[in-house]
Order: structure tokens, then sequence, then C-alpha cells
């Protein structure tokens, strides 16, 4: 979905204060019969979910607070999203690494077991398919989650390599998670909510790592990342334990950890300085302009292998044309598309994602800029309904990470 959810979320809520609410609910909530719905659909509109298509689904924009205070709630206590949309999948095989490693820019071999990591999915230009979180469960086991809205551009892509490598004598086999529900938990009181919920230590389990564990009763896939700069998990979960495992998880909490919408999770992202693909990464876009350099593994960096690794590699060597950059700015907050120019008023690139940051109470933007006018602390000005507007290129993310990793 392009431009910014808490944009759209915004303006909903503006539309909403000044007009009749039900007739505004109609025409922005009311359930698309083409639109799919994830199995917790009932239980966000029981809790005052304002549901907005999104990639195909009918989606929580936000809950009965607003977005900002959503946003600021998570960095405080945690947020309880519902990201089923996106598609999880298991390849498996005894080739099932070096199948993906033909696909992504992850040094997919050397994880340990029940560890993974960001990647890239690479088209033959070096463009970004998608952008996945990766985990090798074991030497014959990946597990991945997908976005919604590249699901069915992945899958074939997925399928039409692992045919040809099947037809050459590969072994590897995929299997769809549509069973599944995903929710992810975020937040400060992520993890003492949770082990409330489960007989295992997650002190033990680090940023990026994995289990297969009993939670609340079901069998769960456990990966402790996110989508917010803040410590938390991503739960798959069967879908028929998925809203039980909600209510429990906001019961534990006393009240402290609130269901948020897409609005809150397009700031908390923003704020963590992190891509949302179809804005700041698309198929022309390339790992190393996108800042994801420390995502290419160092033995992929010498052997290549993956798609578009000569347009990768000569990037590494040379220094991209491009790269992504944060803004500060005054004036209207940044968006999608907006012009950026240097102090002269020539252009030299666009924002991709902006709004107003809850946290830092300011505009924040990031965006692509020209090679060499990328440093922090080079003034900009960025262009809004026709009027250049004050800014300056910030290292990211705009608010620090607080990922559990070992001291």
């Amino acid at each position: 979905m392009r431009g910014s959810l808490w944009q759209l979320g915004q303006s909903i809520t503006r539309r909403l204060a000044q007009a009749d609410k039900n007739s505004v609910a109609r025409r922005f909530y009311s359930a698309d019969s083409e639109l799919k719905k994830t199995v917790l659909y009932d239980f966000h509109v029981a809790n005052g979910g304002k549901m907005v298509p999104f990639a195909g689904w009918s989606m929580p924009i936000q809950y009965k607070d607003s977005i900002m205070d959503s946003t600021l709630n998570c960095r405080e206590n945690g947020s309880l999203f519902d990201v089923s949309h996106m598609c999880g999948l298991s390849l498996k095989g005894k080739d099932s690494v070096p199948f993906l490693e033909k696909l992504v820019i992850a040094d997919v071999a050397g994880l340990a077991h029940g560890t993974g990591t960001l990647t890239v999915f690479t088209n033959e230009k070096g463009g970004t398919i998608d952008d996945s979180v990766i985990t090798k469960v074991n030497g014959e086991h990946i597990y991945l989650v997908v976005n919604a809205g590249c699901r069915d551009k992945d899958l074939a892509h997925i399928e039409e390599h692992m045919k040809a490598f099947k037809a050459k004598g590969g072994d590897v086999s995929w299997h769809i998670h549509d069973e599944r529900s995903l929710l992810a938990l975020q937040g400060p009181l992520a993890a003492p909510t949770l082990q409330h919920l489960t007989k295992e230590d997650l002190s033990k389990i680090y940023f990026g790592g994995f289990r297969i564990l009993d939670i609340n009763g079901a069998s769960c896939f456990l990966t402790r990342t996110g989508y917010t700069g803040e410590d938390g998990f991503e739960i798959s979960v069967p879908s028929e334990h998925a809203v039980d495992l909600a209510k429990a998880i906001l019961e534990k909490s006393e009240g402290k950890v609130r269901l948020t919408g897409l609005g809150a999770r397009d700031s908390l992202r923003l704020e963590a300085g992190l891509c949302l693909y179809g804005n700041d990464m698309e198929q022309h876009i390339t790992p190393v302009e996108a800042g994801l350099t420390w995502a290419i593994g160092k033995r992929r960096r010498a052997e290549g292998g993956f798609l578009g690794a000569e347009v990768i590699l000569k990037q590494l060597a040379d220094g991209p044309s491009i790269r992504r950059v944060g803004f500060f700015s005054s004036g209207p907050p940044p968006r999608s598309h907006s012009e950026i120019q240097d102090e002269k008023g020539t252009n030299i690139g666009e924002v991709t994602s902006g709004g107003f940051s809850p946290c830092l109470k300011r505009n924040i933007a990031m965006g692509y800029v020209k090679s060499g006018l990328h440093k922090a602390g080079t003034k900009v000005k960025i262009v809004i309904r026709g009027k250049a507007n004050d800014g300056v290129i910030t290292k990211l993310p705009f608010v620090p990470s607080k990922y559990y990793k070992p001291s």
C-alpha cells in the first residue's frame, strides 16, 4: 500500500470528528465482500477496530485510542498487532538452504539453528522483490514471512525457481502456513507478559531467535523480532487458538498492552527507520541503496551466487549512486514523493515515507538522495504542495532501538 498509513488514519480521525459518525463509518469501514478477513476480524470490530482495506485484507487501522496515543503506549508499555495478513511459509529438504541462497542476500548457511535475520529477495538487476525475516529452524527447515502485498509475486517467484531447482535434482519442498495466524507483541512489557503464558525461559531467546514452543496451550512458532524498534515477538499460532491467545495476552498485561492498528505500526516503524516495501524499497532499489548492506553476508559478498549479485557487488565496491537517508523538517509533514532539493533549489531526490513522530513531536521522513549529499547535517529543502520547507539529513533510526541482545 503506497503512502502513509499514519496519514490515512489521521484523515479518518478528522472526518469522524467533523461528520456524522455512522455515515463515515459506512464509507470507510464497511467490509468489502472481496476483502479477506483474518480470524481475529470479529474480535477487532468488537474492540472498536476501525477496519480499512490493506493489501486485499480488511485490517484495523486503529482502535478507540488515537494513533498518537497507540504509538506512545507501545514504547511505554506494549502493543498487540494482528499481522495474519502476512504470509508465513516453510522450506524443507536437505537442499533448502542452498536453494534459498540463490534468491536472497543472506548467509543462510552461516546462521545457527534457531536464529534468523532480515533479508531481501533480489531480481536479476539487483532490485528488491521483497524484504523478509527468515529463520533457520535447522539444516533442513527454513521458516520465513513475506509481506501481504507481495504474497502472490513472491510465491510465484519462489515456485518458478523451485521447479527449476528440483528439475536438476535439488531436494526442497514448501508449505504455506495458511492454517496459522500471526500476532506481533511489541514493547517493554512484551516479554514479561508472554512469560505468563509459557514455561520456556524467554530470557534465553535473544533478538532474531526462534523456538517452536507451547504458548497458552497451543504449539507456536516464536520469533524474537518485530517492526517497531522495540523488543518483542512475532507469534505464529494455529488459527483456531489465535483469538484465545490474543485475549490471554491482553489479560495478562492487566490492560497495559493494547490492541494496536496499522496506523501506529506505520509510525512506529518509521521512527525505527525501518523500510516499508512499496514505499522505501521497490523493484528498482537495491539493498545497498536502501542502507541494508549489513544484511549481505560476508561470504555472499565474496562468492555472490544470488540474483543480481553482479550489480550489488559492484555497488559495494564503487558505492551506489543514491542512498536512503532520514530527515527532520519544518512545515507540514513530508509525504511520499515529496521532492528533495539542495539549498540552491536543485532536485537531489525524493521522500519515500514521512509523517509526524508521536514520540519526538516533530516531522520525520525517509527518502533517497544522490550519493555525496547523504551525510548527516546536510541542509535540504522538502517541497510540499509547491512550497519548499527547511529540512536536515539525520542518522537513522530516529528513535533508538531496544532489541533484546546478549549484554
